[in-house]
C-alpha cells in the first residue's frame, strides 16, 4: 500500500524524509533470568526478529501487531503498518456503522459527519463544482445514505482562531517572565505535533500553542453541547470528520481526545478526501448526481446558501488572524493587509510589524519538514527571531495533503493545486469575531460549564513520549 501520512511521518519514497523506513512492530519483551546472559537479538534477511542465546541456540520471535492506540508515530514507524492503522479509520468503517443502523434501528447510532474546507474544495476540483456547491451536495450524498447531520469544520476553527488569538497576547505580555512563552507555535497540524513529541520533546513542546484544531474542537462541540442538546450520550452518537490529511486519524486516536466517562472517542473515524471520492465510486454515482442540499446551520459557517471561509492561508489562516489582532491588541495598529516577505522558499515566508523604526511583531509560516527542521534548529539554538509560527507539516499546506483527491492521468499535480487553491479562495470571508452564533455558543456553552472545564474543552496537552525498543524504554 502507498504511504499517505505527511512528509514528517512518512518515510518511503521521499525527498523529504527523517530516516530510512524502518518496520513497523511493537519490541518483544525477553524475560531476563537470573544468572544467565541475556539473549541477543537479531534481525534476518527476511525480516523476522531472532532470539539467539548464549549457547547459539536460536529460536523465532513473533512480531506483535499494534493498532492505532499503540502507535506513536515515531521516526521509524508509518511504513509497513499504515495498512492496519488505515482500516480502523476508513470509510469502511462508516459504511459498516450505517448498515448496522439500518439493520438494528432499536440501537441506533446517531451519525455526524463534519467536512473540512479544504476537503470541500478538492472534490469540488474533481467533479468542476465550486466549493459551495460541492458542500451542499456532499450533504446530499452524505445523509442519503444515512447520515443524520452533517457540519462544517469551518465553523469549529471559528473557536480554534479566537482561541489563538488570545492566547498569543496572553504569552506575548508574559514573555519576560517566561522564556519559553514565546514563539507561539501552531498546533492544528498533528503531523507536526507528532513530530515535535516523538523527536525533541520537552525542548519544544512548550512553546506549542495548546489550543484544539478544528477538528478537536469539534470533537467537543458534537460530543459535549450537541450530545446535551439532543438528550443523547456521547456514546450513541458516531463522529465521523473527513480532512484533507491522513495524519488527522492519528490526532483523532489520541489519548487527550478519549473520553473516559462516556468510554468514546471525541472523533470516532476520519476519512479523506479521497476515500470519499471512493466512497462515490464504490456507490456507482457521481458528486454532480445530487441536488444541492444546505447543511446543518447548528454548527456551520454559512451565509443564505454560501459557505464561508476564513482569510489568509489554505491551511486556516492561524499567522493572519493572530497577527492582525495581535497589531491591534498589543500596539492599536489596524492592519488592512499582510506583505509577505518570501525567504528560502515560497514555504517560508515572513510577517512583520514596526513601530517607530522597531519590529515589534514577527510571524512566520513554515511549511514542509525541511523548513520545519530549519525552525526548530534555531529555536534550539535560541536563534528564531519570531513570535508566532504557522507551521504544516505538508508543503504548500492543508490543501496540499496527503489524503486530497489525487491528480488524475496525465494531470498536472501543480495545476491541480492551483484550482483548489482558487477554488478555495473564491468563498467569501469571514472574521472570527464576527460570528453571532459563535459568541452566543461561548456564553450560553462555555460559560456554563465553568472556567475549567472550557478550557479543558478548547485546549489540549502533549506529551514527552517514551519509546520502547527492543525491550529497553528510552525518552524522546
Amino acid at each position: 500500500m502507498a504511504s499517505h501520512f505527511s512528509g514528517v511521518l512518512q518515510l518511503t519514497d521521499l525527498d523529504d524524509f527523517i530516516t530510512p523506513s524502518q518496520e513497523c512492530v511493537k519490541p518483544v519483551k525477553v524475560e531476563k533470568k537470573q544468572g544467565k546472559s541475556v539473549a541477543k537479538i537479531q534481525i534476518e534477511d527476511d525480516g523476522s526478529y531472532v532470539q539467539v542465546s548464549q549457547d547459539g541456540g536460536k529460536q523465532k520471535l513473533e512480531k506483535a501487531k499494534i493498532t492505532l492506540n499503540d502507535c506513536l508515530a515515531c521516526s521509524g514507524c508509518i511504513t509497513s503498518a499504515e495498512s492496519v492503522l488505515i482500516t480502523q479509520q476508513s470509510h469502511e468503517e462508516l459504511f459498516k456503522v450505517l448498515r448496522n443502523n439500518k439493520a438494528n434501528e432499536a440501537e441506533q447510532k446517531v451519525v455526524v459527519v463534519s467536512v473540512s474546507p479544504q476537503s470541500r474544495a478538492s472534490l469540488a476540483a474533481q467533479y468542476e463544482l465550486s466549493s459551495t456547491e460541492a458542500g451542499r451536495r456532499l450533504t446530499s450524498f452524505f445523509k442519503g445514505l444515512g447520515v443524520h447531520h452533517v457540519f462544517d469544520t469551518g465553523f469549529s476553527r471559528t473557536f480554534s482562531l479566537l482561541e489563538s488569538q488570545r492566547e498569543f497576547v496572553e504569552r506575548f505580555q508574559r514573555k519576560e517572565q517566561d522564556s519559553k512563552s514565546l514563539p507561539m507555535l501552531t498546533s492544528a497540524c498533528p503531523g507536526w505535533i507528532c513530530y515535535a513529541e516523538k523527536t525533541h520533546g520537552e525542548y519544544i513542546l512548550p512553546y506549542i500553542s495548546s489550543t484544539r484544531s478544528p477538528q478537536q474542537m469539534m470533537g467537543s462541540l458534537v460530543k459535549d453541547y450537541f450530545a446535551q442538546q439532543q438528550g443523547l450520550s456521547p456514546q450513541q452518537i458516531y463522529h465521523v470528520a473527513v480532512m484533507p490529511c491522513f495524519d488527522k486519524k492519528l490526532e483523532a486516536s489520541r489519548s487527550d481526545f478519549y473520553l473516559d466517562k462516556a468510554e468514546t472517542r471525541e472523533v470516532d473515524c476520519v476519512i479523506t478526501s479521497g476515500e470519499v471520492q471512493r466512497m462515490l465510486e464504490e456507490e456507482k454515482v457521481s458528486l454532480n448526481d445530487f441536488e444541492p442540499a444546505a447543511p446543518d446551520t447548528l454548527f456551520s459557517s454559512v451565509c443564505g446558501e454560501e459557505f464561508l471561509r476564513h482569510s489568509g492561508s489554505g491551511s486556516g489562516g492561524y499567522l493572519h488572524h493572530v497577527f492582525t489582532y495581535a497589531a491591534k491588541q498589543l500596539f492599536g495598529e489596524e492592519v488592512k493587509e499582510l506583505t509577505y516577505k518570501t525567504l528560502r522558499n515560497k514555504d517560508f515566508q515572513e510577517v512583520s510589524l514596526e513601530k517607530d523604526g522597531a519590529v515589534v511583531l514577527c510571524f512566520a509560516s513554515t511549511y514542509g519538514f525541511r523548513n520545519i527542521q530549519n525552525l526548530v534548529q534555531k529555536l534550539k539554538r535560541g536563534k528564531s527571531p519570531y513570535h508566532f509560527v504557522e507551521v504544516m507539516a505538508c508543503p504548500s499546506g492543508c490543501l496540499n495533503g496527503g489524503g486530497q483527491v489525487k491528480p488524475s492521468a496525465g494531470q498536472n499535480p501543480k495545476e491541480l493545486l492551483q484550482k483548489v487553491e482558487e477554488l478555495y479562495r473564491a468563498e467569501h470571508s469571514q472574521l472570527p469575531q464576527d460570528d453571532t452564533h459563535v459568541a452566543e455558543l461561548y456564553q450560553s456553552w462555555l460559560h456554563s460549564v465553568g472556567e475549567e472545564r472550557a478550557k479543558e474543552l478548547l485546549h489540549t496537552q502533549y506529551h514527552t513520549v517514551e519509546k520502547m525498543t527492543n525491550g529497553l524504554t528510552m525518552k524522546w
